[in-house]
């Protein structure tokens, strides 16, 4: 398979293109809802990206399958774009378009991701303090967090904008501290 960032740099001149359709017709954000729950669908079910993916499944077959998906109340240029993937056979690259469609609405937002790691699920209060931080930190607009548990963490959470990490785990705590004990 190709390689992540040539995967890419094939995505990005359509999820531009994406873009600019959504400006012109002033819907940045409709289409951004859209696009969110296009691109939860996909990760959440490796059967429609299967199909999608399959290059021996005949064009109509994957524009029925995708109006029958997408339903009418996605935005009718959206499901034109789809379609127009489909005919341009790049329609198993709908995964990657739409991250980097969500990336450029970010972009315009002012708004960051902060991709967030704990041990146990976080509270509303401390996902409203890790915004603030966040917010801080970058002077963002605004914050999207997207979380992850891992148990193996023991405590505390490991926090990652852009490439900035925030690691205050209690795992990396004792992996500093037995680091401190081996070199006395």
């Amino acid at each position: 398979m190709k390689s992540d960032i040539a995967i890419a740099e094939i995505a990005q001149p359509y999820a531009q293109a994406l873009m600019s359709v959504a400006e012109s017709k002033n819907q940045i954000e409709e289409f951004g809802e859209d696009v969110r729950s296009l691109l939860n669908l996909l990760q959440n079910s490796s059967e429609l990206q299967g199909f999608i993916g399959n290059p021996f499944i005949e064009a109509d077959k994957k524009k029925a399958v995708i109006n029958e998906v997408v339903g009418e109340s996605t935005n009718s240029n959206l499901r034109n774009f789809l379609m127009l993937l489909v005919d341009r056979r790049r329609i198993l690259l709908l995964e990657p378009i739409c991250q980097q469609y969500i990336t450029l609405l970010r972009q315009k937002n002012q708004t960051v991701l902060a991709e967030i790691t704990s041990a146990v699920p976080l509270s509303q209060e401390q996902e409203q303090a890790i915004r603030e931080k966040v917010i801080a930190m970058t002077n963002a607009h605004q914050v999207d967090l997207e979380t992850k548990i891992d148990p193996d963490l023991i405590g505390g959470v490991i926090i990652k904008v852009g490439s900035q990490v925030i690691d205050a785990s209690l795992r990396s705590q004792l992996r500093r501290l037995s680091l401190r004990l081996s070199g006395s």
